[in-house]
């Protein structure tokens, strides 16, 4: 039997871009990201709706594709989802390390997404999209940090 990830409307010996393959596994992505999710304790141990936890993917995961179909030396813009995201998992109760963690569960799924696409992927910039993902993905965390701790500077200069 087929899953979506083997099967999953692109044809049989034709090749697609990473950038491609991801914006088709978009929500395959998503789930498979909260599947590795509810198996961090740390992690469950925020009570969220499915919503409320995988609410940010979907901007964030275009951000990367965007990324990826850059030209290549083009700077990439900031990434304003991640920073709204930041902001947001500081206001949920998240720590540092459990947001560290969901972007490191991130990359993994996008990886995994690419291996199980690997009979379609166009080789000749495969490494290459390999670094922008794993580039953009660090951005994307370091924007949710810089946020995060201004949010938390600011929360702590009002108890003051």
């Amino acid at each position: 039997m087929m899953t979506h990830s083997q099967n999953n409307g692109a044809r049989p010996g034709t090749t697609e871009s990473v950038a491609d393959i991801l914006e088709r596994e978009l929500d395959p992505v998503i789930h498979d990201w909260m599947t590795l999710v509810e198996k961090q304790k740390d992690l469950m141990s925020v009570v969220l709706s499915y919503e409320d936890r995988t609410g940010h993917l979907p901007a964030l995961l275009r951000e990367v594709i965007v990324r990826l179909r850059l030209d290549a030396g083009t700077k990439a813009p900031i990434s304003v989802a991640a920073s709204h995201h930041g902001d947001l998992r500081r206001k949920q109760g998240y720590t540092v390390a459990m947001v560290v963690e969901e972007s490191r569960l991130l990359q993994v799924c996008l990886f995994t997404t690419l291996h199980k696409n690997t009979s379609r992927i166009e080789y000749r910039k495969l490494l290459l999209d390999v670094v922008t993902i794993a580039d953009e993905v660090d951005a994307q965390l370091k924007q949710q940090m810089l946020r995060y701790m201004a949010a938390n500077a600011i929360s702590t200069q009002v108890q003051h």
